[in-house]
């Protein structure tokens, strides 16, 4: 019989397994990068299979399974990128945890796209080219093909930096370049071209404005009154519906095209019956959540945790009824154009290729979304439930309001927008407050005491001014190369 091991042997035996367990664990670690992008992949080649299957292998297939590749490929950076603008409060204020806030971002987009994304898209996106100014056939598929491609590109490096962009302009861009490659700069509607320049400074001003408004009015009526849990037992179902009312006619405005279709008065009307109601049921439940509650500003703060949470599940909805277009618009004109050789002014959307979009978002959430996520909910600024529920509202009312006023507006600016006016109005209180003492501050102090991270700011508005023209030098690149294959 062997000798049993002695001590130092079994020492050794400990130091030896600790070191595997220790590779074990780096390799785990290094390898979760390479399963989401297997899971992407895998994602992409079911597209494509879906494509040939549902179409039955027409003449042009291959060219058609390329489309639903890049459009699978769109909806996955979709995803990874835009989502974050509606869960990163969320998270950054701890009123979810990362793992329950995808999944339940994941299931309102995909609510949102199947059920009240539009069924009819533009034949190019937005009004941006006149589809009779391009040659079609090769041309006209290679162009839709190029600003698809460029769109996804420029998105998915935007993701690697930790930039969060607008999927919106980024498409447009897309077809602006390509469509200037493929019939000249005479094809262009240059006058919604300067709209949408224009939302690139509306878009963030607007949302800053509205979230720095909206916690001015909590900070003055709620957090500095003496029986705070009395103001706020007034003034949260006040807000509460408010949300509820400026969500109902958002979405009838911009959402529930599969459910129903409202007029702007009849969205109007939706959403003050909607906040009305919504005012009433919440008076009780905040009475009942509120009792026993200390009278300090951490127990304000946790009541604003619950409508902080349908506030972001409704903006994924939302979003998944608008921007899953950014996926599937150009995938169905290259259907409609690959079946019938021409565009027409508004295309149909297969139930397919909805479903491409729909659950590319939601895997591209999953697979890609925590960096983007925490990004802009904690390292932008601090965040709690009460000033990311501001960023939510604000979201929701500048939409409202630019579409009053007809202006493009982008609800990724409006959402990051958001998160900096927070940030520069608690920088501009906290600079008041320390002149009102007279108490001054060294220069370097004064820089360590900023709120918001500097960096980030000129790393994410740097993103915003270059996505048009990067994405569209891309796209006629890509235009180009396509028409020497074709």
């Amino acid at each position: 019989m062997a000798n049993a091991p002695n001590g130092n042997q079994w020492a050794r035996l400990d130091r030896d397994l600790h070191r595997i367990s220790r590779i074990e664990i780096a390799v785990a670690h290094t390898s979760r990068p390479l399963v989401g992008t297997g899971v992407a992949l895998a994602f992409l080649v079911l597209a494509a299979l879906l494509a040939e299957l549902v179409l039955g292998f027409p003449p042009g297939g291959v060219l058609v399974a390329a489309a639903a590749v890049f459009g699978a490929y769109m909806a996955l950076n979709i995803g990874a990128n835009d989502v974050a603008n509606n869960m990163g409060p969320v998270v950054g204020a701890r009123a979810l945890r990362m793992s329950t806030a995808i999944v339940i971002a994941a299931l309102a987009e995909i609510a949102g796209a199947l059920l009240a994304g539009s069924d009819v898209v533009s034949t190019i996106s937005v009004g941006i080219v006149d589809p009779q100014s391009v040659p079609q056939g090769p041309p006209l598929l290679a162009m839709m093909m190029a600003a698809l491609m460029a769109a996804a590109l420029f998105i998915n490096f935007a993701t690697l930096i930790g930039a969060p962009v607008s999927t919106t302009h980024s498409i447009v861009g897309g077809v602006m370049g390509a469509g200037i490659a493929a019939a000249g700069y005479e094809a262009l509607n240059w006058p919604m071209m300067g709209r949408i320049t224009a939302s690139w400074i509306v878009s963030p001003l607007m949302g800053g404005a509205i979230a720095a408004a909206v916690l001015a009015l909590i900070r003055n009526r709620i957090s500095r009154r003496e029986d705070k849990m009395a103001a706020a037992r007034r003034w949260v179902p006040i807000l509460v519906g408010f949300m509820g009312g400026t969500f109902a006619a958002y979405l009838g405005i911009k959402g529930l095209g599969r459910i129903v279709t409202l007029s702007g008065s009849e969205a109007l009307v939706l959403g003050v019956v909607s906040g009305l109601l919504l005012w009433g049921a919440t008076i009780p439940v905040i009475r009942r959540q509120s009792a026993g509650m200390e009278n300090r500003m951490r127990s304000v703060k946790a009541l604003f945790a619950l409508p902080l949470v349908i506030a972001a599940t409704l903006l994924s909805f939302a979003h998944g009824a608008n921007d899953v277009a950014n996926a599937v618009g150009p995938l169905a004109a290259i259907v409609h154009a690959a079946e019938h050789g021409a565009l027409a002014e508004g295309i149909a959307v297969p139930n397919w290729v909805m479903l491409i979009g729909a659950f590319g978002i939601a895997f591209g959430l999953f697979l890609f979304g925590p960096r983007l996520i925490r990004r802009v909910g904690s390292q932008i600024t601090k965040l709690n439930p009460m000033r990311s529920y501001c960023v939510a509202l604000s979201a929701a009312v500048t939409v409202i309001l630019a579409s009053w006023l007809g202006l493009p507006v982008s609800s990724t600016h409006i959402a990051v927008g958001g998160v900096f006016g927070i940030g520069f109005y608690r920088e501009w209180e906290a600079g008041r407050r320390q002149y009102s003492t007279s108490q001054r501050l060294a220069r370097e102090e004064r820089r360590r005491r900023k709120l918001v991270r500097r960096s980030h700011f000129l790393t994410i508005v740097a993103a915003w001014v270059v996505t048009v023209p990067l994405a569209g030098s891309l796209a006629a690149g890509i235009f180009w190369m396509l028409m020497l294959i074709v």
